[in-house]
């Protein structure tokens, strides 16, 4: 009989320990879900044919279906221009995306990237001799090798004055401007399908597409919480709109740019300040050549700023 109670002891032990194991598991917190890369067809109203975008979920996103995402709007440069479909991947050579995907960072944002029309830019050598070989891959496992960034001989020189910016178009030509509705329609889209916070949108754009940021905040200042133009100077032109608003601004020269010249960045800037806008951030990086946005989306600063940054209300207001 004390053997018997020996051993009913014994499996009353196990059956509690078991319990309790099981206990533990369940209430551990599951792995989050992992990020997704998705391709949503669009009709553009360029030229009424359809097109794709990249919208890119972070880890977590399935898994935490309550919270709202900040949105992020990423333009890309004039080499990564193509017909949205089968070229859309070029736009993951370069940016918040690439980071994201390619060297599978934890970036908690939703990132829209749509991808320019080509105009009149496809017989530029650098758009007409690229290969679907130049498009980084997510590897199954681990992260590719980060490409060099450009070399410059030219020595380190300050800024000149440019006193007079009336006869200096404010925009490039072809530039994402032409694409505006297309954009707002993305933005309209993901924010009606997916869980985004509507204080939290932010835009960011290199080269061309630092110029398209510039544009975009400055006809649209109601709606970004934030823009981060990289490589591309904005015109005095645009500013009395993202004065008016207060928008904050994180903008990023290099000093050894080859392709947009450093002393256009100030005037711009300079005719914020006089507007009495106040939160400007201005990085020259002057030992970059024009591929300065690969330091800048390696690093962890712009996004810790970016996620500080929301709409006050009376812009939230505003879009209702």
């Amino acid at each position: 009989m004390h053997k018997l109670c020996e051993q009913m002891t014994l499996c009353l032990a196990v059956i509690l320990f078991m319990a309790g194991c099981s206990s533990a598991r369940v209430h551990q917190p599951a792995a989050d879900t992992e990020p997704q890369l998705l391709r949503l067809d669009y009709q553009s109203s360029i030229d009424d044919t359809r097109r794709q975008y990249f919208v890119y979920l972070p880890a977590g996103y399935q898994q935490n279906s309550a919270k709202q995402w900040p949105v992020l709007l990423f333009l890309h440069g004039n080499g990564e221009r193509g017909n949205g479909l089968d070229e859309l991947d070029y736009t993951l050579i370069h940016g918040p995306l690439y980071e994201a995907w390619v060297q599978k960072r934890d970036l908690p944002f939703i990132m829209v990237v749509p991808q320019l029309h080509l105009f009149q830019m496809g017989e530029l050598s650098y758009i007409a001799n690229r290969s679907p070989a130049d498009i980084p891959q997510r590897l199954t496992a681990g992260v590719p090798p980060r490409p060099a960034m450009f070399q410059s001989n030219q020595p380190i020189a300050p800024a000149e004055p440019v006193a007079d910016m009336s006869k200096v178009p404010p925009l490039l030509p072809d530039g994402w401007e032409r694409a505006e509705q297309d954009l707002l329609a993305m933005l309209q889209a993901v924010q009606a399908n997916y869980n985004t916070d509507p204080s939290r949108v932010y835009v960011t754009g290199i080269s061309y597409g630092g110029f398209g940021s510039w544009f975009m905040a400055s006809q649209h200042p109601q709606l970004f919480a934030a823009v981060v133009p990289v490589v591309g100077w904005g015109h005095p032109d645009l500013m009395p709109p993202i004065a008016r608003a207060q928008t904050p601004l994180w903008v990023f020269a290099a000093g050894r740019d080859s392709a947009i010249h450093k002393n256009y960045f100030y005037p711009g800037i300079e005719t914020l300040r006089q507007l009495g806008h106040h939160q400007v951030r201005f990085s020259m990086l002057e030992q970059a050549e024009h591929d300065a946005w690969r330091q800048v989306y390696a690093g962890e600063d712009v996004y810790h700023w970016l996620l500080q940054q929301q709409l006050p209300p009376e812009h939230l207001a505003e879009q209702e």
